[in-house]
């Protein structure tokens, strides 16, 4: 295998080596448990996490995408998902004000536990990967530019935690596939 997959792959392994499994099970629980879930990820996480939404979506859990114009509003008894890789974007930080102010449960997703948005936040699951606010000089860890390493991870995480809420919420790949589009 040419070195840079390699290298790639294996820097993959050690972020989740380094994850706690049990908070991800805390994070599957709030999904398991929320009346509807509203995710929001700024640029390439946006991609990963719209990704999530739309398994989720599979599976028959009441879902949608900050900004879509579909999208309700959130309120108690609901969950708002947020991925923010660097720890704080302002638009991350304004919306997860709202949904706070509005009663929504916070699962906030980062390389970067301690910020504004953390506080902010019902519960933090910690994806220890370099991101845009780790990827310059000594702190520079990956060979993967910019925020690469957390997207790439984000996504290998949202698959594993669809996988865990297939078993908690007994879901069947029938149906699944049935709720798939048809219009392809």
């Amino acid at each position: 295998m040419n070195t840079l997959y390699a290298t790639a792959l294996a820097e993959l392994g050690a972020v989740f080596a380094r994850l706690d499994d049990a908070a991800v099970n805390t994070a599957i629980e709030m999904i398991a448990k929320a009346k509807t879930t509203v995710v929001f990820g700024g640029g390439r996480e946006r991609l990963q996490i719209m990704g999530f939404a739309m398994r989720l979506y599979h599976m028959g859990v009441p879902v949608a995408v900050e900004g879509d114009m579909t999208t309700p509003p959130v309120g108690k008894g609901d969950l708002f998902i947020v991925t923010c890789g660097p720890g704080e974007i302002s638009t991350a930080l304004a919306l997860m004000g709202v949904a706070k102010a509005a009663g929504a449960s916070i699962l906030f997703i980062t390389a970067q536990p301690v910020s504004r948005s953390a506080a902010l936040a019902d519960f933090v699951l910690t994806l220890p990967a370099q991101t845009m606010a780790d990827d310059q000089g000594p702190k520079k860890s990956s060979v993967l530019p910019m925020g690469s390493l957390f997207e790439g991870a984000l996504f290998v995480l949202f698959e594993v935690m669809i996988l865990k809420l297939i078993a908690r919420l007994a879901v069947t790949p029938e149906a699944m596939r049935a709720r798939h589009t048809n219009l392809e």
